[in-house]
């Protein structure tokens, strides 16, 4: 077998913000496995400020799979911590198996039978930005709108909920939103009550990640559920996933394969969030279409019923070609297209 990776820099088509800054252009990496005419892709999509591993990091394990790639394939326990090459080095293996043709998980999905019910992503912006992509998303047909929320001011974004609300209830449009972490922890819970009277379906991490005991709190107050995401980065092993769930008990978890330990990664915290009655979803972590067709496949065996957050791959301007496409709101994929 042999090994090598390219570095690709994805181009936004409008800046995309969040409560950590604004990003113009995403580097990723992509990591083929040749064997027999055959190629495997996977790609490692780390975003620098969130992810435990750098850019540097990053490659540097890259070029230890590409000078022994049969070591990490039978060991990826070594990259447990490196999550962003572990979702890469797995998915490239599951394409390489399966023929090389970006189908790791066959199914009614990759045989363009069903899709995967998705929410419509609204990024920060000013508040005339933001309106504009919530209706351009309730146009499109989307009944599951994310917000991400904390840097135009709350009252501002409060306004923007009411106005979806006032037009569309509870049952005819799900309402989330993203703080990521935005929240002081002494005004989260008001917050939060606040945001419950507008019917919403959860709050992700409302408060800064690492602190357990406050958010175990808000989670047993707290009128409005909240799912937990930059929380779970860097826990990495069973006996610290069992812990955290235990201490905090949130309502869901929100699963990024880039971002949580990679497939394998994501199926631990599934099976023990599934065992203390937690739900979960997953959602893309902006990766171009190589890493989102690996997520949309893997989500659908799972028989997810929730909205899940696979949307992105409409966001870059050089995004590579995919199968993928968005119908109302759905992900589908299309035989008719190669990858």
């Amino acid at each position: 077998m042999i090994a090598h990776y390219k570095k690709y820099e994805l181009k936004f088509k409008r800046p995309a913000g969040t409560s950590r800054g604004v990003y113009q252009i995403r580097t990723v990496w992509y990591l083929l496995l040749n064997e027999g005419g055959k190629t495997g892709v996977g790609e490692c999509a780390p975003l620098p400020g969130l992810s435990k591993e750098t850019p540097e990091q990053v490659e540097h394990f890259l070029n230890e799979i590409c000078l022994n790639p049969e070591e990490y394939i039978q060991h990826p326990e070594k990259l447990t911590a490196i999550s962003s090459v572990r979702f890469a080095l797995e998915t490239a293996w599951l394409d390489l198996q399966n023929g090389g043709k970006q189908q790791l998980f066959p199914s009614a999905f990759t045989s363009g039978k069903a899709g995967i019910p998705i929410n419509g992503l609204i990024w920060m912006g000013d508040v005339a930005d933001m309106q504009r992509q919530i209706d351009e998303k309730l146009e499109s047909g989307f009944r599951c709108i994310k917000l991400k929320i904390g840097a135009v001011g709350f009252e501002k974004e409060i306004e923007l909920l009411k106005a979806i609300r006032d037009k569309h209830d509870a049952a005819a449009i799900t309402l989330r939103v993203d703080a990521n972490g935005a929240f002081m922890p002494d005004e989260a819970l008001e917050k939060i009550r606040r945001l419950a009277e507008l019917d919403l379906h959860s709050i992700e991490q409302p408060i800064a990640a690492g602190q357990w005991m406050k958010m175990a709190r808000l989670c047993k107050e707290t009128p409005l559920p909240i799912a937990l995401d930059e929380e779970l980065i860097g826990i990495n092993t069973k006996e610290e996933k069992e812990q955290l769930l235990d201490v905090i008990r949130p309502e869901f978890l929100v699963l990024k394969p880039s971002l949580h330990g990679g497939l394998s990664g994501c199926d631990e915290w599934i099976a023990l969030a599934e065992k203390r009655n937690i739900g979960w979803w997953a959602t893309s972590y902006l990766e171009s279409n190589i890493g989102l067709n690996a997520i949309a496949q893997w989500v659908f065996p799972k028989k997810v019923k929730m909205h899940q957050g696979l949307g992105t791959g409409q966001l870059f301007t050089n995004n590579i070609e995919s199968p993928l496409e968005v119908r109302g709101e759905e992900l589908w994929y299309d035989q008719g297209k190669t990858v």
